[in-house]
């Protein structure tokens, strides 16, 4: 399952990761896509329909992005949240030069994400 429309060119997010998984990647299995949210909130919030019968769910993107998504299924959907299981977030060397300044990014909008989802009721 691919989330994210196209919210930087005429291609969506969802495509180019599903795209990448299976030429990069050699992925081969069975590929389910959303293709029109703009946000982490509405990414989970459309794929909601389409893992609702999922036995597990793993939440693949960078760390600080995957807590806040399953911060917001937690909020949405807790019987499904239930079934998060870990996934590898965490890729030694990647973005290393970036990397402090995208923690300091990625926890503030967590904070926010925290903030939010109380806000949501």
């Amino acid at each position: 399952m691919f989330c994210g429309g196209a919210n930087g060119g005429s291609v969506a997010e969802s495509v180019l990761m599903a795209d990448y998984a299976r030429d990069v990647c050699h992925y081969a299995g069975e590929i389910a896509y959303e293709a029109e949210s703009t946000n982490t909130w509405e990414n989970i919030q459309n794929a909601i329909p389409l893992i609702g019968d999922a036995d597990q769910i793993s939440i693949v993107s960078n760390s600080l992005h995957a807590e806040k998504a399953r911060i917001y299924l937690r909020r949405l959907r807790p019987d499904l949240a239930a079934r998060l299981v870990p996934a590898a977030e965490y890729r030694f060397g990647e973005l290393f030069v970036l990397k402090p300044v995208l923690a300091v990014i990625g926890l503030r909008n967590l904070r926010r994400a925290r903030r939010e989802v109380g806000d949501r009721g």
